[in-house]
C-alpha cells in the first residue's frame, strides 16, 4: 500500500487532494481509494498490487518535512568530491524548466527537468546554480503529471553523472539521475493567493471538476509547412513526395530522408536519424501521409528542413482515399483521436485533387522492360549470398514477364529457402542481384516476406554477355531464337530512393498481391514452363556485375634494386625508420573490405586526401541547382537547348540549357566541350555518352559558375573529374586552343586544381614471428597493374583488384592455404590523429604477377618471387 502524506490547510487541502488523485489515476485506475484523517494530516491510501509511489506532494505548513535522516547538499557542491555517497543526501530547488514526457517503450519513460536553488546554506557558492535532473520509468511519469513549473522539489536517492549538454546549456557540469525504488521527489506547492471574490473553501465544490480536467489526454498543435520558423520544435503533418529507405550512416544510426508537402504547397525536406530501423517512418510509396512529432526546424540554403530531436515520434498512413487509416508505427502508445483522423482524410482528399499519387505505384514483372528502372512489389521465395558485396534474391509476383528471365543458380548449401521449384513456378521467378549497402538489408529478409524493391533495374543480357556461362545447347537455342534475357539489379547507394522495404501482411498492396498469386493455377504454371524452360540460361554463381571465377594464382615480384637480405617481421619492428626491408609474408586481412572504398581523391598541391563522393550526395548537389536563377552568359558562349528523352511518365522528356565555345564551333568541333545547366546527375551521365567533355554549371549572382566542387567539374564518358576546394580559384573561361581538349586543359581554363584518383589500402601481414600493418598507396597502381582512374570507371579493373585480393586472402581460408609474398617495405615516421609520432610502413616497388597458364598446385604451394637488380 502506498501512502501519500498531505497537510491539511484550509482551501489548499482540496487542491492538494485533487492533485494527488490525478497523480495516481493514470497508473492505478483499478485500485480502490480511501481517505482518512489522523491528527492534523490527511492520508491518501492506494490499496492493491501496485508499485510504491515516489512523488510526494506536500503542503506549505510546518508538517511538510523530508525524513530527518536525509541531509541536504548544495547544488554547487554536487560532483566536486568523487568519493561522496549521495544515498542519504537531498537536493532542493525550484522547477524552472520541465521537458516533455518521452515514451521509450511500454511502461518505460524518461523526463528531463531543470531545478534552481533558491536559498543557500552557509558556505555555499555565491552563485545561483541550476542543474539538470533526469527521471526514468514510473517516477518520470508521476513527475510529469504531478509537478509544474514553479513548484519546489526535494530529490533524494539520486545518482550523479556528467552532463553531456554542459557546453551547450552552461548549467551544472553534472546531472542528477533518478531511477529505481530508492529515488524519491518531495513536492511542495505554495497555496494560490486568496481571491476575495471566491466563497469559502467549504463551498467551492464546483471548482473540483475544473481541476479534474487535468486528466484529459494531451492536446497537440500542428504547424503548417508554410509557417515553419527556424530554431523551433514543432509537430506537423505532410504528404510524402519523395523518400529514401533507411540506410546506415557513418555513425551508429540509420538515416532516412523524406520530402513532404501540404495544402500550402511548400515542399520541406526531413532527415531522421534513429538507431533502430523500426523507429523510422514506415513510408511505402509517394503519396503516403506522415505525422511528425517533435522535429526541429533548421534553415539550409534558404530552405526550411526538419530534423528529428529528443522525443521524436512518427506515424505513417496510406495516401489513397478509401484506404486503411490504421497508423503505421513501432510505438506501443501514441495519441490518436478524431481530429487526427479528420486531418488525414483532408490531406487524402487534397492529395487526390493535386494528382500527387503515382498512377501506377509499382510495376509488375509482366510489364518490366529492358534497361528500365521501376518499383516492384513481390514475395521472396529464396535467397543466397554470392560474395561479400552481392546477394541473390529469387522473387515472384504471380505474373509472367514478357521477356525470358535469366536464372542464376547457386550451390544448395548456401541457399536459404527452397533451392528448386516446380517447372511451372520456375518460369515465373525473377533473379535479383542486390549490391553493396543493400546486402546488409538482404541479410534480414526471410523467405516468405513480402517486399517492395525501389529503383530496381532490368538488365538485358544474352548468352554472349560478359561474365555469363551456360551450357552449349542452351547457348545455341538462345542464339537461334534471338532471345533477350532479363536479370534484375538493385545497385548500391540510395539515389532515387533505391532500397528494400518489407511490407506488413495486412497492407492493401500485399492483399492485392496475394489475390494475383492465388489466381495462378498450377496447370497454367506448367504451360509457362513448356514455353520457357528450354530458353533458360543457367549461370553458376555468376552475377554479371561481379563475375566470380576460379581464384587466379598470383605471385609478387619486387622491382626494386635494393641489395638487402630478407628479414622477419619481428626483426623489422626492432629496426628504426628510414630504412628499406625485404620480407616474405602472408596476407592475413585487409581494409576496406568493400574495395570501392579504397578509391580516394588526392591533391598533389596541398597533399590532402578525401573520399570519392557517392551518387546520393552528387544527386542532391545536382538537384539543388536544377532550377538555377537567370544569368548573363559570357560573350564567348553560344547558348542553345538539348532534349533529354524521357523513359517513363514519371520521368518525362526535358529540354536543358547548353552553352558552346565559339572557338570550338568555328573549328567544327561542337561536341568537344559543352557547358550544361539545370541537369540532374542521371541526365548528365546520359549526355556524357554523346559529348566528349561536359562541364555542369549553375547561375550564381547572375553569372555562370561551376557547381560546388564536391561534385565533378567535368564528365568525360564514364569518367568523372574532381577539383580541390582548398586550392582551386574557380572562373569559367573558354579553353585555349582546340587541338586537344582533355581534363588538364579544361581544369586550367576553369581555375581548378585537378584531384588525382589514388588507391589506399591497409594490409595486415604475418609470418611465423609476428604481424604488421602496412599501407599500400603510392605504388598501389603498379602493385595491381591497373590505374586508379580506370578503377573509378571500369568494372573490369575493379574485378581485377577483387580477384587479386581473393587470391592473396581467400575468404575462410586457413593460413596454410594462403600464398607467400615477397615484398619491399619502407619504414617512416608520421603523426597520428592525436599528434603523436609513430612508425608506419608502406609497400614499395612490388607487383602482383599472374602466370600465363595456370598449373595444378596443392593448397600449400608457396608463391615464389624474384628480385630485379
Amino acid at each position: 500500500m502506498g501512502v501519500v502524506t498531505l497537510t491539511t490547510s484550509t482551501s489548499y487541502l482540496q487542491y492538494s487532494v485533487m492533485s494527488v488523485c490525478y497523480l495516481f489515476s493514470s497508473r492505478l485506475v483499478f485500485l480502490s481509494h480511501r481517505m482518512f484523517e489522523q491528527g492534523s494530516k490527511m492520508f491518501f491510501c492506494c490499496c492493491g498490487d501496485a508499485m510504491p509511489q515516489r512523488v510526494m506532494l506536500q503542503g506549505a505548513g510546518p508538517g511538510a518535512q523530508v525524513p530527518a535522516h536525509l541531509t541536504r547538499v548544495p547544488i554547487s557542491l554536487i560532483g566536486t568530491d568523487a568519493d561522496t555517497d549521495y544515498s542519504d543526501k537531498t537536493v532542493k530547488g525550484k522547477v524552472v524548466r520541465k521537458g516533455p514526457l518521452v515514451s521509450l517503450a511500454s511502461d518505460n519513460f524518461i523526463l528531463k527537468t531543470v531545478i534552481q536553488e533558491e536559498d543557500f546554506p552557509p558556505k555555499a557558492s555565491s552563485q545561483n546554480p541550476s542543474i539538470n535532473v533526469v527521471l526514468f520509468g514510473a517516477l518520470a511519469e508521476d513527475f510529469s503529471h504531478a509537478v509544474d513549473r514553479g513548484d519546489s522539489v526535494v530529490a533524494s536517492g539520486f545518482a550523479v553523472g556528467r552532463s553531456p549538454t554542459f557546453n551547450k546549456d552552461k548549467l551544472h557540469p553534472f546531472n542528477l539521475l533518478l531511477s529505481g525504488d530508492a529515488a524519491c521527489v518531495y513536492v511542495s506547492r505554495p497555496p494560490p493567493p486568496p481571491d476575495p471574490r471566491s466563497p469559502p473553501a467549504s463551498k467551492r465544490s464546483s471548482a473540483l471538476p475544473a481541476e479534474g480536467s487535468r486528466t484529459k489526454a494531451p492536446k497537440y498543435s500542428y504547424c503548417r509547412l508554410d509557417d515553419l520558423k527556424a530554431g523551433s520544435v514543432v509537430n506537423t503533418y505532410g504528404v510524402v513526395v519523395f523518400f529514401k529507405q533507411p540506410f546506415k550512416s557513418r555513425g551508429t544510426d540509420f538515416c532516412s530522408t523524406l520530402k513532404i508537402t501540404d495544402q500550402s504547397n511548400q515542399k520541406v525536406g526531413c532527415t531522421v536519424f534513429c538507431e533502430k530501423l523500426e523507429d523510422h517512418p514506415q513510408v511505402f510509396q509517394v503519396g503516403d501521409i506522415v505525422r511528425l512529432h517533435r522535429v526541429k526546424v533548421q534553415s539550409f540554403n534558404n530552405s526550411m528542413t526538419l530534423v528529428n530531436t529528443f522525443g521524436f515520434s512518427v506515424l505513417a498512413f496510406d495516401g489513397p482515399e478509401g484506404g486503411s487509416i490504421e497508423p503505421r508505427t513501432s510505438s506501443c502508445s501514441f495519441h490518436w483521436d478524431q481530429e487526427d483522423r479528420r486531418t488525414v482524410e483532408e490531406l487524402r482528399s487534397w492529395t487526390s485533387s493535386q494528382a500527387l499519387l503515382p498512377l501506377v505505384p509499382t510495376t509488375p514483372l509482366s510489364a518490366a522492360q529492358p534497361k528500365a528502372y521501376f518499383d516492384l512489389t513481390c514475395q521472396l521465395l529464396a535467397k543466397a549470398p554470392i560474395d561479400s558485396s552481392c546477394t541473390l534474391l529469387r522473387v515472384w509476383d504471380g505474373t509472367r514477364c514478357a521477356h525470358t528471365l535469366l536464372k542464376v543458380i547457386v550451390e544448395q548449401n548456401v541457399t536459404e529457402g527452397p533451392s528448386s521449384f516446380s517447372k511451372g513456378r520456375e518460369s515465373l521467378i525473377a533473379s535479383i542481384l542486390v549490391y553493396d549497402n543493400h546486402v546488409e538489408s538482404a541479410v534480414q529478409l526471410k523467405p516468405g516476406d513480402f517486399l517492395r524493391i525501389y529503383n530496381l533495374r532490368a538488365i538485358p543480357g544474352s548468352s554472349k554477355a560478359q561474365g555469363l556461362s551456360s551450357s552449349s545447347s542452351s547457348r545455341a537455342e538462345a542464339e537461334a531464337e534471338g532471345v533477350d534475357h532479363l536479370l534484375f539489379h538493385l545497385h548500391g547507394g540510395t539515389a532515387y530512393g533505391r532500397g528494400i522495404r518489407v511490407l506488413p501482411e495486412n497492407s492493401q498492396d500485399v492483399q492485392e498481391l496475394k489475390r494475383v498469386m492465388e489466381a495462378v493455377p498450377e496447370e497454367a504454371e506448367d504451360h509457362f514452363s513448356e514455353l520457357n524452360d528450354s530458353l533458360m540460361l543457367e549461370v553458376w554463381s555468376t552475377p554479371p556485375q561481379c563475375p566470380a571465377a576460379e581464384p587466379t594464382e598470383c605471385s609478387t615480384e619486387r622491382s626494386c634494386d635494393h641489395d638487402t637480405q630478407p628479414v622477419t617481421l619481428s626483426e623489422l619492428k626492432r629496426s628504426g625508420p628510414g630504412r628499406v626491408h625485404h620480407v616474405r609474408v602472408q596476407l592475413r586481412s585487409y581494409e576496406p573490405h568493400r574495395l570501392h572504398q579504397a578509391l580516394k581523391l588526392y591533391c598533389s598541391k596541398c597533399t590532402k586526401m578525401q573520399d570519392v563522393p557517392d551518387d546520393d550526395l552528387l544527386a542532391s548537389l545536382f538537384s539543388e541547382e536544377k532550377d538555377s536563377e537567370p544569368c548573363v552568359f559570357p560573350p564567348w558562349a553560344l547558348s542553345g537547348r538539348v532534349l533529354i528523352p524521357g523513359d517513363s511518365p514519371t520521368f518525362p522528356s526535358r529540354s536543358l540549357s547548353v552553352h558552346l565555345s565559339t572557338r570550338l564551333l568555328c573549328a567544327d568541333k561542337p561536341r568537344e566541350l559543352i557547358f550544361l545547366m539545370g541537369s540532374t546527375l542521371e541526365e548528365t551521365c546520359r549526355l556524357a555518352a554523346g559529348y566528349l567533355n561536359i562541364v555542369p554549371v549553375m547561375s550564381s549572382g547572375g553569372h555562370m559558375t561551376l557547381l560546388d566542387l564536391s561534385a565533378p567539374f567535368l564528365f568525360r564518358g564514364r569518367k568523372r573529374y574532381y577539383g580541390c576546394k582548398r586550392c582551386s580559384e574557380v572562373t569559367v573561361r573558354e579553353p585555349e586552343g582546340v587541338e586537344l581538349i582533355d581534363e588538364k586543359v579544361v581544369a586550367e581554363a576553369l581555375g581548378v586544381q585537378l584531384l588525382q584518383f589514388v588507391l589506399l589500402m591497409k594490409l595486415e601481414l604475418q609470418d611465423a614471428t609476428d604481424t604488421l600493418d602496412v599501407f599500400l598507396w603510392s605504388d598501389a597502381e603498379s602493385f595491381f597493374g591497373v590505374s586508379a582512374e580506370d578503377v573509378a570507371a571500369n568494372q573490369e579493373a575493379q574485378n581485377r583488384i577483387r580477384q587479386t585480393m581473393d587470391s592473396l586472402c581467400p575468404a575462410g581460408g586457413s593460413a596454410g592455404g594462403r600464398p607467400w609474398m615477397d615484398l619491399c617495405l619502407t619504414a617512416y615516421r608520421a603523426e597520428d590523429e592525436a599528434g603523436q609520432n609513430q612508425t608506419c610502413y608502406q609497400i614499395l616497388q612490388s607487383t602482383v604477377t599472374k602466370p600465363a597458364s595456370t598449373t595444378s598446385t596443392t593448397s600449400t604451394t608457396s608463391i615464389g618471387a624474384t628480385v630485379t637488380r
